[in-house]
């Protein structure tokens, strides 16, 4: 009895030794790896007093570089040895260009980096390692990761040297084999135990990559980021494998845009509007814009001009979507909600413009390619950042982006200074396109410190905490200084035949309606609070006096039209219109201008939901 028991026992240690072979037999690789990890987490915080690294980095690496030793452990030797120094080849190129970026540019790998090196050329490449591979960048994080590195091939030719000598051999080598030989049974119930519990405190994150690796858009990744516990990508092979991963679902969604772009045609333009300018603006609440009735005066410069009757502000109107990206490919294709296809499958705006005869300029304060850029830039940017796109869109366009919002004044100043823009009256008419950062957040550095009106202590709001009036006095000053920019671009057009748009993005919330959140809640549920906040768009119409007097038909029917309901996925075909392109592209029930346009088109906002019947079940507006 005796005997079977000590047999079971050594069967059952044996069994549990077997859990920490994969370690054993990559024991340098796993540990080299595994500090690699966890130094470069480390290495790459904003701000360590106030920054951590992700939770559960800790068990969900040790899994990973497991399974990876799991695999390694059941290849032959020989090939074993080749695919280890792959894999380190890999860890440490990825590592170091991920940490290099964190150190030059305070981000990442991201989809956009992966692209702008994808763009690089041999001479380009050279010129920015001889410009950023100085002795600062050797002696920050960058020079830790070679440090480890250096350490890494230290201890993997030391058995070797120690191989010369048979005492250390025997002290170092072989004793420490015939330690880790009679501890297997200890350190395999270890394992087991992280295994178990790595695997349970992983299984959420595991799940959430899948997810996302599962998704067909970029717009639907991007999405699926606003989500809750979304997938943390914590290391830079992981994040490298999501860029890859979102520059080929833009590229497929690039390559729809361009076979559309064969199918476009335009028939004819009669100019009819020498000089169109949009704005676009950023994160808009409307009910914070005195234009439409706000108590505090956020927009005096509009509405004196409403006042003088040149304006002519819509009342109802909506964007399709709460993110930025999704409303930019709707307001720019020709595409509807409702239609078939996607946004990619139709041609965008801009480039009926330009086959007309247009000249086509966008100044944008947000969408270039820079190395810090989030997904969300990135989704909303790439398709009109792509090389060929933009050559087809846009004439002329900005190469920089600004602090503020001024900033794209002094690129349209200098455009015109050089002849880039000539005036209308010298060929058949401008399309310009302003996109202002408007009150993106962080509200308060949308404007400048000297430019603040009010403070937490003018708003008799005893539910909100100090912090958050200070956060609503931010976004109402925010929204005061776009009112000056808004208006110095409308002083650019005064004395010309122009009409200019003004939309923004999406609606933005600032704790209205007894609702305790600013920004945007992406929630799946929309009720008629967020309705309001995050869709409900101003929407305006300038007309200077030399336009209003030699169009008086579309001044009339701006005033017509200023209480239909609209959803901005139509604009081009208002736009369209402004310029006389007739095109088979063209739809009139689609212009709120048009006679024929159909107000009872289902507003469906973020793909799913109808505007209007979430709105009379609750029609209540917010109360500010």
């Amino acid at each position: 009895m005796k005997n079977k028991l000590i047999l079971i026992l050594r069967k059952t240690a044996k069994a549990l030794g077997l859990f920490f072979l994969p370690i054993e037999k990559n024991a340098l690789f796993f540990v080299m790896m595994y500090v690699l990890g966890i130094t470069t987490c480390f290495l790459e915080l904003n701000n360590w007093a106030k920054d951590s690294i992700y939770h559960n980095v800790w068990l969900e690496l040790f899994v990973d570089l497991y399974i990876i030793c799991l695999v390694l452990s059941v290849l032959p030797r020989k090939i074993r040895r080749w695919v280890r120094l792959f894999c380190y080849t890999i860890a440490y190129l990825v590592t170091i260009v991920d940490v290099f970026c964190f150190v030059k540019f305070r981000s990442t790998l991201n989809p956009t980096m992966l692209l702008l090196v994808g763009e690089t050329d041999s001479r380009e490449a050279g010129e920015f390692l001889s410009s950023y591979l100085t002795s600062e960048v050797l002696l920050s994080g960058v020079g830790i990761i070679l440090l480890i590195l250096l350490v890494n091939i230290f201890l993997a030719f030391l058995p070797k040297f120690l191989n010369r000598f048979s005492l250390a051999k025997q002290l170092l080598l072989e004793d420490a084999i015939d330690i880790t030989k009679q501890l297997r049974p200890v350190f395999g119930v270890g394992v087991i135990g992280l295994l178990i519990w790595g695997g349970l405190a992983s299984a959420h994150n595991k799940n959430e990559m899948a997810e996302m690796f599962a998704k067909q858009t970029i717009g639907q990744v991007e999405h699926e980021l606003t989500t809750e516990n979304h997938a943390a990508f914590y290391t830079p092979l992981y994040r490298l494998w999501f860029s890859t991963f979102s520059n080929h679902l833009a590229s497929q969604q690039i390559d729809q845009l361009k076979a559309a772009r064969k199918k476009l045609s335009v028939d004819s333009c009669s100019f009819r509007s020498p000089t169109i300018v949009l704005i676009i603006g950023e994160s808009y609440n409307k009910y914070h814009s005195q234009l439409y009735g706000y108590e505090k005066p956020t927009t005096p410069r509009q509405v004196k001009r409403e006042r003088r009757g040149q304006l002519v502000k819509f009342t109802d109107v909506v964007a399709p979507w709460n993110l930025t990206s999704f409303v930019f490919k709707n307001l720019f294709s020709m595409h509807v909600v409702g239609q078939q296809g996607d946004w990619c499958d139709y041609p965008l705006f801009p480039e009926y413009f330009r086959k007309a005869g247009y000249q086509v300029t966008f100044i944008t304060n947000q969408f270039l390619p820079k190395a810090k850029e989030a997904v969300f830039d990135f989704s909303g940017g790439f398709f009109l950042n792509d090389p060929e796109m933009s050559e087809a869109l846009f004439d002329v366009r900005n190469t920089q982006t600004h602090r503020f919002d001024d900033g794209i004044l002094s690129d349209y100043d200098k455009m015109l200074e050089e002849g880039k823009i000539p005036p209308s009256t010298d060929h058949h008419g401008n399309l310009i396109i302003f996109h202002v950062m408007g009150q993106h957040v962080n509200y308060h550095t949308r404007y400048e410190g000297k430019q603040r009106k009010w403070t937490g202590e003018d708003y008799d709001r005893p539910d909100l905490s100090k912090k958050n009036l200070d956060i609503l006095s931010h976004y109402d000053n925010a929204t005061l200084y776009n009112d000056s920019i808004v208006d110095q671009i409308l002083c650019r057009f005064e004395n010309q035949n122009a009409i200019v748009i003004y939309v923004p993005d999406h609606g933005e919330e600032c704790f209205d309606d007894g609702f305790q959140h600013f920004g945007r809640n992406h929630s799946a549920v929309i009720d008629a609070r967020l309705a309001h906040q995050e869709f409900d768009v101003p929407f305006w119409v300038w007309c200077s006096h030399s336009y209003a007097v030699t169009h008086p038909d579309i001044y009339s029917e701006l005033i017509t039209a200023k209480k239909r309901r609209m959803m901005t996925d139509a604009l081009p075909h208002l736009l369209l219109y402004l310029a006389g392109i007739h095109s088979k592209d063209y739809h009139a029930e689609y212009n709120i201008l048009s006679p024929d346009y159909d107000e009872r088109r289902p507003r469906i906002i973020k793909g799913t939901v109808d505007y209007d019947k979430v709105i009379e079940a609750h029609p209540k507006r917010p109360n500010n």
